[in-house]
């Protein structure tokens, strides 16, 4: 108990009876946790009667090797899902299973429901399947039995018959290891008498993340003896897309009557700064419990707040002050991190990292450049440039499907290679000329497949020279139906998508910038980024999205794009709910940092060819201004908006230029040039003379001035 602060002290000591521990970001929770179980061992409570569930294997393997170094016991700490398993392998029989039952991967269920999907709906596509599946694990984690009334009845008789084939192969998927625990626990008076004596005490982390299933099983086994220790933040629950209901850890004191809360909200980890801007965030959150958490750490530096003009311009400003602290404070890189809302947003900061030989890694993703969706696309761009490009004819040939395997594709290949022609020749010559070729037998679908391929290929080499580079991308993903491919996974369809959204947006911006840009240049250094080896003994910046920034710290830290409709996400608009878990999220990675915090958007983004107009994120009004270092003061927030592609501008119209950014009609005149304006630009004040039919302008808003 040493070291423990008061409120520590006294959930560490507490015993018997309900209690809720609320503790804030960076408040010790762990080692209260484990505090409080050496407590109980030292009250002669067998190691044997306790119970710790978290949410991950290393957070259980975490809280073992405490308790085992505390107190030279072991205790069962495990999560939920290992839990079920532990149950169900003593107790499944009451339900029908036999002991030794299996438990299926994600694939090997994927198997099985296909199976059921082609007797019951055989035309149905690999779309449907994955939506199937989804709906399977969202109504386990709800508790719907298969026998109860659905929306849908096909789903319905999908879900009944899934169920009863797990049954007779004696397996279980892994949804059904909560499920199914419920279900015994429910149903079994005996078998529920067994666990809710089994263990005395029980402890659960990160109760804001427990799903209906996980809930229940709580209240299950605690029924009698009611020693429920639960740790938790509702301001941190951010899981609601994965089942969580942060409404089970607001409704504690009513579904454990008499339980005791202790809020812990002296931090540990951030400056006062740092905490006091992210209380004030959280609290126009209405649902949820008030806490204000502090510090002992000091003031620390005031928040920085940048608008930048453009994503390329927001990238260099976080490069430039990663480089300044890194030299000015010594930290190291992997002491940083730029967090954003979705995975599509890493591609400028890796480009500028790349440009300044910054060593970086992304956590839970790929690369830009080595994502799937973004190598397709790129080597059909190289099927135009080249007839001898084996592996970009491989990878695109099946996008989509048209009847190729590997044991056909390996023959096209050693064919052409005998012939020394490239392969894109040969597949020519093989449609035009079948009988030359005794070697390659073709059924009717790998006919039609190849010529196919080889039409979408004549025609956009035929766009290629008329079109600009973000259009012939466009062109690509349109000729090639390539979004049908990305249908194929409803559940990354759209980060895919926002992915190829960006790869449009980085085109054109390349373009913009170069005086005489060409296809096989965008692509020669695109591949010199996409093959840059990471060096793993350096240290690195961390990029990552804000999900996957929960439970680290790093002294240093970005929040970037920080815009409306990115975030708070489009998704979660018109929708109170998903806009206070948007702003639940912004304050998970607020709280992150510990000394230093940038947030940052730019004024206009790239996106589908061309810069599309932003608004400040509602998160950035939400945070004090004496709390903020703002680094552009003459940034001026203004309404939506309006955009438009008018025949001429009007004095004291607002419009944008590329490279000058945004700025003010003064005047409109003709010159031998044609219609020209005279425009002052808001960066720097200058007035520029601008010909129209070069300049590109594209309208904002109109304005006073």
């Amino acid at each position: 108990m040493d070291g423990l602060n008061p409120q520590q002290l006294e959930a560490a000591q507490h015993v018997e009876g309900p209690l809720l521990v609320l503790a804030g970001a960076g408040s010790g929770k762990t080692r209260v946790v484990t505090s409080r179980i050496g407590r109980l061992i030292d009250l002669g409570i067998l190691p044997s009667d306790i119970l710790a569930v978290t949410f991950t294997n290393r957070a259980a393997e975490e809280m073992k090797s405490r308790i085992r170094a505390k107190k030279n016991a072991q205790v069962l700490a495990c999560t939920f899902h290992s839990l079920g398993a532990r149950i169900l392998r003593e107790s499944i029989h009451l339900l029908g299973y036999r002991s030794d039952f299996t438990i299926y991967d994600e694939e090997d269920s994927d198997k099985l429901l296909k199976t059921c999907l082609e007797q019951i709906c055989p035309n149905e596509d690999k779309a449907f399947q994955k939506k199937v599946r989804s709906q399977i694990s969202t109504a386990k984690n709800d508790l719907l039995h298969p026998t109860d009334p659905q929306e849908d009845p096909l789903f319905g008789q999908i879900y009944s018959l899934y169920q009863a084939k797990l049954l007779a192969c004696n397996a279980v998927d892994f949804d059904d290891l909560l499920y199914l625990t419920v279900r015994l626990l429910e149903e079994h008076e005996s078998a529920r008498h067994e666990y809710q004596n089994r263990w005395l005490f029980v402890l659960i982390d990160e109760y804001q993340d427990t799903n209906s299933a996980q809930h229940l099983l709580a209240k299950i086994l605690v029924e009698k003896h009611r020693n429920l220790f639960a740790v938790g933040d509702p301001d941190q629950s951010i899981y609601s897309w994965r089942g969580a209901r942060y409404q089970n850890i607001l409704n504690f004191e009513r579904d454990f009557p008499g339980a005791k809360v202790i809020t812990l909200d002296q931090n540990y980890r951030s400056t006062n700064t740092i905490l006091e801007a992210s209380n004030a965030l959280i609290s126009k959150n209405e649902t949820r419990y008030e806490k204000k958490l502090w510090s002992n750490l000091g003031h620390g530096d005031k928040i920085g707040l940048y608008v930048a003009q453009n994503e390329r311009r927001e990238a260099e400003f976080v490069v430039e002050k990663i480089l300044r602290h890194a030299a000015e404070k010594q930290f190291s890189y992997d002491e940083i991190a730029i967090f954003y809302r979705t995975n599509a947003q890493s591609r400028p900061f890796e480009d500028a990292l790349l440009f300044r030989r910054i060593p970086y890694t992304i956590i839970g993703g790929l690369s830009f450049y080595q994502r799937r969706e973004i190598k397709d696309i790129l080597s059909y761009l190289r099927m135009l440039v080249s007839n001898s490009d084996l592996i970009s004819f491989l990878r695109t040939i099946n996008l989509p499907k048209r009847g190729f395997g590997p044991s056909s594709l390996e023959k096209l290949a050693e064919q052409s290679a005998l012939r020394a022609m490239p392969i894109l020749t040969f597949c020519e010559e093989l449609v035009a000329n079948p009988f030359q070729f005794p070697e390659i037998k073709l059924n009717a679908r790998q006919k039609e497949g190849l010529q196919s391929y080889l039409r979408q290929i004549v025609r956009l080499r035929e766009k290629r020279s008329s079109c600009k580079l973000f259009e012939l991308i466009s062109e690509v993903i349109s000729e090639t139906n390539y979004l049908s491919v990305l249908r194929e996974d409803p559940e990354t369809e759209e980060d895919r998508k926002e992915n190829l959204d960006e790869l449009i947006g980085k085109a054109s911006e390349w373009e913009d910038e170069r005086e005489a840009p060409t296809l096989q240049a965008f692509l020669e250094e695109l591949s010199l980024r996409a093959n840059i080896k990471e060096n793993d003994d350096l240290p690195k910046v961390r990029l990552m999205t804000l999900h996957n920034s929960k439970g680290l710290e790093f002294s240093l830290v970005f929040l970037v794009g920080m815009e409306e409709d990115l975030f708070p996400h489009i998704n979660s608009l018109n929708n109170p709910e998903a806009i206070e878990e948007e702003r639940r999220l912004c304050y998970v990675g607020m709280t992150r940092a510990k000394r230093i915090l940038y947030l940052s958007a730019a004024s206009y983004r790239y996106m589908w060819g061309g810069p599309k107009p932003m608004r400040p994120s509602r998160f950035l009004r939400e945070v004090p201004a004496r709390f903020l270092t703002n680094y552009n003061p003459a940034f001026v927030e203004e309404e939506a908006p309006m955009t438009g592609d008018p025949e001429g501008f009007s004095p004291g119209e607002r419009v944008y230029h590329k490279e000058f950014g945004g700025g003010v009609v003064l005047k409109s005149y003709h010159t031998s040039f044609g219609l020209t304006y005279e425009v002052q630009f808001e960066e720097g004040g200058s007035t520029r003379s601008l010909v129209a039919k070069y300049a590109k302008l594209q309208l904002l808003s109109h304005t006073n001035k």
